[in-house]
């Protein structure tokens, strides 16, 4: 029978099946998040970017060929806005691993507090797919024997496709050697009865591999759900670890968007790694404390009460007075006193109200404040986040803050913060983490805070300035110059606020050199208690 012509239509019935697959092969897709150009662009250049995920990439292309894809898919699920996965059914073989992780990541409890942080931010985004490196490797690892199934069963459609293609080639061969009643001759029609025998069988072990690969995917999905549980845990507790930190040293979050990827990055590591990187809870309890009193400051704020007087502040009616509007007959009668400003008030002795000029923060870097209180924080610690607060505290008043660091006499750096422009937070972090060490003094670094304001009130006509001196010990100042301090103190009409960190008593005893010296003297024995200074806020 192969030695006699057939029928060219009768081949092509025999064919068309084949003929089929060869004109229209399924499109299968090695992404599986759905993506469009702008994401794309996104990937590619937070990637090129940044050596840490190309790094992280070629770690994987040693477990599995298409690593970068999957670190692609991770990226654009925690990028995008709202992150739509492809069918499994158009995925190629090849990547339907990646598909399971993906659908896993967007459907683990984690991942919605993540993407809540990384959506729209590729840097975020970025430091998601890095968070999650140890879980991506671990996860390839484990799903070794479906990701070899799954190539096999790639490359075993491939190949089917590849053999149908080669039924419509032979077919094709046939016509051009068909005579004019469509008979071809017996080799070319035993050729195309070969490539469809090919495509036959290719198609059964495509068909074989898809079912083994079926069965391994399956067996691997629980330990992918947990590893992808376990991954966006971890990348939902780095992506809020660093956003708190960034919120602890004063970088909302408009600042760090506008930063290019290389800054904000250093910028997070420095965070991460610099001398006070464990105090960040601490310096960000100071900030929201000093942000609340803050909030409940008034102009004049009260201290001791001293006896009554009479006046018209409804802020310091006493009780009896307030009483009368509860009568509805003696309502007018209030009303009246009111307008004459006889109303009883409590009068009290405190300090005056928020000055309008500089605010600097004097504070001791001695050896002595290494030392460690409650719950491990250094008085380092507890002071420069008292000091940073206070920085706050000068910019939303819109004041100049100056802080100086001080041991001893020779030792002293001051870092200024004009009130008219952003305080760049390299520059705080400089201030934060600079410690001098040695002794302690403090007749130069008040002497210092003293003669900026008074170039202050010289160029600006600034007065009422605040010094704020944070220290654990006490040392001696000259006669002469205490007589010069106060000198300038009356003219330069500034206030010195004295807080004492774990001294001894005698420091700050009736009489001490710290009580003699400063308008408002507090002592803090416990360290993890940042309201001791609440008040201080309240009057700066």
């Amino acid at each position: 029978m192969d030695d006699e012509p057939e029928r060219l239509d009768a081949l092509t019935r025999q064919a068309g099946r084949w003929l089929a697959l060869s004109a229209a092969p399924a499109e299968r897709h090695t992404t599986a998040v759905v993506a469009g150009p702008y994401d794309r662009v996104a990937w590619r250049d937070v990637y090129a970017r940044s050596a840490a995920l190309r790094e992280l990439s070629a770690q994987l292309l040693t477990r599995h060929a298409h690593a970068p894809d999957l670190l692609a898919d991770v990226f654009l699920c925690a990028y995008q806005a709202a992150p739509r996965l492809r069918e499994r059914a158009v995925m190629a073989p090849s990547h339907l691993v990646h598909h399971q992780v993906v659908t896993a990541l967007t459907q683990s409890p984690d991942f919605a507090p993540l993407h809540r942080e990384t959506a729209g931010d590729a840097y975020a985004a970025a430091m998601a797919v890095l968070a999650q490196g140890s879980a991506l490797r671990g996860l390839l690892e484990r799903s070794r024997e479906a990701r070899e199934r799954t190539g096999r069963a790639d490359r075993a459609r491939q190949e089917a496709e590849a053999a149908a293609t080669a039924v419509g080639e032979a077919l094709r061969q046939a016509a051009e050697e068909a005579d004019a009643q469509g008979e071809v001759p017996a080799p070319a029609a035993a050729a195309v009865r070969r490539a469809a025998e090919a495509a036959r069988e290719a198609e059964e072990s495509a068909r074989r591999e898809d079912g083994a690969a079926a069965q391994a995917m399956a067996a691997a999905v629980p330990g992918i759900r947990s590893a992808a549980r376990n991954a966006a845990s971890a990348a939902a507790g780095a992506v809020r670890q660093e956003a708190a930190l960034m919120r602890a040293w004063g970088v909302d979050a408009g600042e760090t968007e506008r930063m290019p990827f290389e800054e904000r990055a250093r910028l997070a590591e420095r965070l991460r790694s610099g001398r006070l990187a464990r105090w960040a809870e601490l310096i960000g309890r100071f900030r929201q404390m000093a942000a609340g009193e803050r909030a409940r400051k008034v102009e004049h704020a009260t201290g001791e009460l001293v006896g009554v007087t009479l006046g018209d502040d409804l802020s310091r009616v006493i009780p009896s007075e307030l009483a009368v509007l509860g009568v509805p007959e003696l309502r007018a009668v209030f009303a009246a006193r009111y307008a004459a400003g006889e109303l009883m008030l409590y009068d009290s002795r405190g300090e005056q109200g928020t000055g309008k000029g500089a605010v600097i923060a004097c504070v001791d870097t001695s050896h002595s404040m290494y030392a460690e209180g409650p719950g491990g924080i250094t008085r380092e610690a507890w002071s420069k986040a008292c000091a940073l607060a206070l920085l706050d505290q000068a910019r939303h008043a819109g004041r100049d803050f100056v802080g100086i660091l001080f041991s001893a006499a020779d030792k002293l750096q001051v870092f200024r913060f004009p009130g008219d422009r952003p305080a760049p937070v390299t520059d705080v972090l400089d201030f934060a983490e600079t410690f001098l060490g040695g002794g302690t003094d403090f007749q130069r670094p008040l002497g210092t805070a003293a003669k900026i304001l008074e170039e202050e009130f010289d160029s600006a006509s600034r007065a009422r300035g605040d010094i704020v001196l944070i220290t654990d010990d006490a040392c001696e100042v000259s006669e002469n110059w205490t007589r010069l301090w106060n000198e300038i103190k009356r003219r330069l009409d500034f206030r010195l606020f004295g807080v004492a960190i774990a001294t001894p008593d005698s420091a700050t005893a009736s009489g001490s050199v710290l009580e003699t010296l400063c308008d408002n003297l507090r002592t803090v024995d416990d360290l993890t208690d940042v309201h001791t200074t609440a008040d201080l806020f309240r009057v700066i």
